[in-house]
């Protein structure tokens, strides 16, 4: 099958909350159910950001154990960097690497209130559709 709902899935990385503090995301299984996923954008989305500078890092790894920050060759568009003047905005960075799991992490700074974000992965084109929906 060729739809949407057949060749995607959504996992949440960085749950949605108010942060102050720097935070990493759960690692997303680029093979969900078997369904291994050749494509993937992280999105980020953000709600009231009162104060600071809230850095996103999109991270991979082999094993869901060790992670490091992906090459910005390996991405497409920019990882976003969200200030009080970005409420309610939605950003999104493919991902082109070849690694298993896939997170956002963030790097929070000059925060005293903070701000409300959060970041899911989306995964598309499996190599054995249609996917299995939780």
């Amino acid at each position: 099958m060729r739809d949407a709902y057949s060749n995607v899935t959504v996992r949440e990385t960085l749950a949605i909350a108010t942060r102050t503090a720097s935070a990493n995301g759960t690692g997303v299984d680029r093979y969900l159910n078997g369904a291994a996923f050749q494509d993937a954008l992280v999105i980020v989305h953000t709600g009231t950001i009162t104060d600071g500078t809230h850095a996103i890092d999109v991270q991979e790894s082999d094993d869901n154990t060790t992670f490091t920050s992906v090459a910005a060759s390996e991405l497409q568009g920019t990882e976003p960097s969200i200030g009080a003047a970005d409420d309610n905005k939605m950003y999104v960075v493919g991902y082109k690497g070849l690694k298993r799991y896939i997170r956002a992490a963030v790097t929070a700074s000059g925060t005293s209130s903070g701000g409300t974000y959060g970041a899911s992965v989306l995964l598309a084109n499996p190599r054995t559709a249609p996917v299995v929906h939780p």
